[in-house]
């Protein structure tokens, strides 16, 4: 439809300077001219009426297409986002991506509609004056054939020079969208750290290049040569056509109808300045969204993969773990959970501990050995049905700007209010969520910064005793609760560990001790496993620690 309507619209376009040369023709009195100035004038309105029709066809096409491409192009980098590890989000700039999730696809969809668009229509108002100088004489066929010629080595050369800068604009995009990410989101260290004017500055400069980009393809934007072409094709096809008409070859009319065909040139010539610029920063834009796409993912979602009701047992065999290559996290880790056990893992701070647990749920995939739930390595699960049947609460809680009743149902979407007040009820949350103006329906701030630490996590284990899971992990994630609730949670972790396997990576006695099975992690390597007593006994790392 859109390339009808572009030809129908350049088509039609090209009958206007025709009649008017033939409308000269009849005042002039030229012999063998025909028709009247009333029918001419009607042919024109006629013709241009239906021009109009087909020009909507052209636009309302090329939109559609861009519409829908914008749509795919979103939906397919979003489900590749989401299915991507979290090694590649550890190691991606957020900003970044948003950019190239937001502004990039939004420079794809204008590629197609203006930039294709107005390419297209372009291309046939520089066909018609191939296709109709010739019938006013074929000499007059030269003018419009050498402007085509110069015109297309132009442009090539335009879009060669064009091209790198394009790149460089949506890579500076990119870095700024980076920085002003990153100040945002830390915005309380900004603050804190009184470094308003020394970030102002870093987006100072990272803005400054982006406009110096910017002003680099204004440049070249601005010696587009074929605008001279263009002039000076009017004024030689014009001098033909007159040095004709002296000579007898053709008659005034069609000096009038081959100059009007030939203006049609001003379209592709002055549209493309704007077109193929819109094209070259769609195709930037397209080629960042594609080097995001294919990034490497080493993540298998195995949809056929194993998927049976989860028992709770884990086992790690020979598990080594790199983050980058030469830089072991986990090395050869080695030992067996039975389902319905709880498990303490202790360690200084950057041990691995927390590492390791999110290798059971595929946070992270081995590097060596194997993660074993149920006997079944962890590769070899469907991904949806390993995950919901393990929760883990971290440290560091992250709670959506949602109502607190839907944070609370997120790994468990369609749970009744009844189900969700009975999950905070049991992580001790209900009594402050009721303090609330709207209770469950309050809108808790973006992370959750609108509550306390002990607030967040209680509401972090609502959300994991509401999901049922057949393993839960716990990461530290009594750390920001006072002595008094810490009791009453201690209770309440202790009736949901109750026939489900659970992982506790915590520094407090009290928790450690109602282990029935201890890790004591030292520099990503396994130091010694066994009960509290055992390991008094036995481990000099864990003696310090519980000393400590």
């Amino acid at each position: 439809m859109a390339f009808l309507g572009a030809f129908g619209n350049a088509a039609l376009f090209s009958i206007t300077p025709i009649i008017i040369g033939r409308a000269f023709n009849l005042l002039l009195g030229t012999p063998g001219e025909s028709g009247s100035l009333a029918l001419y004038a009607w042919l024109i309105v006629g013709s241009q009426l239906v021009r109009g029709a087909a020009q909507f066809m052209r636009n309302y096409g090329f939109e559609l297409v861009a519409q829908k491409i914008e749509l795919k192009i979103r939906e397919e980098l979003y489900v590749n986002l989401l299915g991507k590890s979290m090694t590649f989000h550890s190691l991606q700039s957020v900003g970044d991506m948003m950019a190239r999730a937001t502004n990039d696809v939004r420079e794809v969809n204008f590629l197609f509609s203006p930039g294709i668009n107005l390419v297209a229509g372009s291309m046939m108002f520089l066909v018609m004056p191939l296709v109709l100088s010739g019938s006013f004489h074929p000499q007059l066929l030269l003018t419009p054939i050498v402007f085509t010629l110069f015109f297309f080595a132009a442009l090539w050369r335009y879009l060669k020079v064009l091209r790198p800068i394009s790149d460089d604009v949506r890579s500076s995009f990119g870095k700024l969208n980076t920085r002003l990410s990153e100040s945002l989101d830390g915005i309380e260290t900004v603050k804190g750290a009184a470094q308003e004017v020394g970030e102002v500055m870093r987006f100072g400069r990272n803005a400054k290049r982006y406009r110096d980009a910017v002003v680099r393809q204004g440049n070249v934007e601005a010696r587009f040569v074929p605008l001279l072409f263009f002039y000076l094709s009017l004024a030689v096809g014009l001098l033909h056509a007159l040095l004709l008409f002296n000579k007898g070859a053709i008659n005034l009319g069609d000096v009038v109808g081959y100059f009007g065909v030939l203006m049609m040139l001003d379209f592709p010539t002055f549209i493309s300045l704007f077109a193929y610029s819109q094209i070259s920063s769609g195709l930037a834009g397209a080629r960042r969204i594609l080097e995001l796409l294919n990034k490497e993912n080493k993540l298998d979602q195995n949809a056929e993969g194993h998927s049976q009701l989860m028992r709770g047992e884990v086992e790690f065999r020979n598990v080594c773990f790199y983050y980058e290559e030469n830089e072991p996290i986990l090395k050869d880790v080695s030992f067996k959970v039975k389902p319905g056990q709880t498990v303490a893992i202790v360690g200084q701070t950057g041990s691995g501990k927390t590492s390791l647990i999110k290798l059971i749920n595929r946070i992270y995939d081995v590097t060596d050995g194997q993660v074993l739930v149920d006997g079944v390595d962890v590769r070899n699960w469907n991904l949806e049905s390993l995950r919901t049947s393990i929760s883990i609460i971290e440290q560091d809680i992250f709670l959506f700007s949602r109502t607190v009743e839907e944070n609370i149902a997120f790994g468990y979407q369609g749970a009744s209010h009844e189900k969700i007040e009975e999950a905070a009820k049991a992580a001790q949350a209900h009594e402050f969520i009721l303090l609330f103006d709207k209770a469950y329906q309050t809108v808790v701030g973006e992370r959750g910064a609108t509550l306390s630490g002990g607030q967040r996590q209680r509401l972090a284990l609502a959300r994991a005793f509401l999901a049922d899971p057949k393993i839960l992990v716990l990461d530290d994630s009594t750390s920001a609760i006072d002595s008094a609730t810490e009791d009453l949670i201690q209770q309440a972790i202790f009736d949901a560990s109750r026939g489900r396997t659970t992982f506790i990576i915590t520094h407090r006695l009290s928790q450690i001790r109602l282990a029935d099975l201890i890790l004591v992690m030292g520099k990503g390597k396994l130091e010694a496993v066994g009960t509290h007593e055992e390991l008094l006994q036995s481990s000099p790392i864990y003696q310090r620690i519980f000393t400590r």
